[in-house]
């Protein structure tokens, strides 16, 4: 059984690795968790194929990529922090006794992760965590369990190891956006540690809606739906190719050049695809009603569409800017667009792994 940190820890200089379908988006920190700094924000689109589904298929190109990236930025740390999709990754809450010591824990651990994982130990990477005591037993504390199939964790140890890396940290995606999306959540609702906050991010082929209160995911599902609804209309608009209608779609939402009639239609698709979700998500919890909705990735950056949300779900909703309240270093001032934010923030959640446990 190979052993690899999901919930690794590092004060060392540490680079959030976010790479998906779309592209490459890169984030660093200096400073503290209380008072972060961004020294490094970046990305670098990747040609359709090199990444699909979670999976790097073109390693080369992905690297030729990453490798650039890094180069530009003159990135200097040596630790990455990278993340699988929640659906590449098995993990599971138990209880083990308190009195446990460490090398017994993985034992036990070991033993319940048998119960769980639909293939044998010796294909998996595993890792767990001490999340606390249970809250109904004195004598027995909560730890979760991560287990992916060892292949997808050398593959990204090999994406590391060829740009000049080490995969310090190998996180699951759905915690990394928690991570980003609690410390925006406490600027927006200060004092509501347990407000329900529905994370919903519209990627280019999938949209993500997440439900947490406090420090617990509650609900979490994936839908196969995403910006490239929107990049399709444009095509068939403009009678364009769909690499012509992705960047227009980039430019022209930036500079009010898109058709609103086609812009219209997709916020109404959106909101009727979310209304639909919303409603599938309080059918499968004991939730009726939630706080806030926050909006992320490249789909959600079409302007009016928080707006459009809130109407049609009727709960405040925003576009989140995961560097809220942080320093950003002239130099990203200078050469990245801030209006860009709300694509990195699963890149911003695993680059504060380097304060976190």
């Amino acid at each position: 059984m190979d052993i690899r940190s999901y919930f690794g820890r590092t004060q060392d200089a540490l680079i959030g690795l976010d790479i998906s379908s779309w592209g490459i988006k890169i984030v660093a920190f200096s400073g503290s968790l209380d008072s972060p700094a961004v020294e490094t924000m970046d990305s670098a689109y990747l040609l359709p194929g090199c990444v699909v589904e979670g999976n790097i298929v073109k390693m080369d190109e992905v690297a030729q990529a990453l490798q650039s990236l890094l180069q530009k930025n003159k990135v200097k740390a040596k630790k990455a922090a990278l993340a699988l999709p929640s659906s590449a990754v098995i993990t599971k809450k138990i209880m083990v006794r308190a009195d446990l010591r460490p090398q017994d824990m993985e034992m036990q651990v070991e033993e319940e992760a048998r119960q769980y994982i639909p293939f044998p130990l010796d294909e998996v990477s595993l890792d767990f965590c001490n999340i606390g005591a249970n809250p109904l037993r004195e004598d027995m504390v909560d730890v979760i369990i991560a287990a992916a199939r060892r292949e997808r964790v050398e593959a990204a140890q090999e994406l590391m190891e060829t740009v000049g890396l080490d995969a310090t940290v190998v996180d699951v995606q759905s915690y990394s956006l928690r991570l980003a999306l609690k410390r925006v959540s406490g600027i927006h609702l200060p004092g509501q540690d347990n407000a329900l906050v529905l994370l919903i991010k519209i990627g280019a082929n999938r949209t993500l809606m997440q439900l947490a209160v406090g420090d617990e995911v509650v609900y979490e599902r994936d839908q196969s739906i995403g910006g490239n609804l929107l990049t399709q209309s444009i095509a068939n608009h403009y009678g364009i190719s769909g690499a012509q209608a992705e960047d227009k779609k980039i430019s022209g939402i930036q500079n009010q050049k898109i058709d609103s009639r086609v812009l219209k239609a997709y916020k109404e698709n959106v909101a009727v695809m979310l209304e639909r979700g919303m409603q599938f998500l309080f059918n499968s919890t004991p939730y009726s009603t939630v706080n806030h909705i926050f909006l992320a990735g490249g789909g959600a950056m079409v302007p009016g569409l928080p707006e459009e949300v809130s109407s049609v779900l009727h709960t405040p909703c925003s576009l989140i800017n995961p560097f809220e309240g942080m320093r950003i270093e002239p130099q990203i001032r200078r050469n990245m667009p801030l209006q860009d934010a709300p694509l990195f923030l699963s890149a911003c959640g695993l680059a504060l792994r380097r304060f976190t446990a």
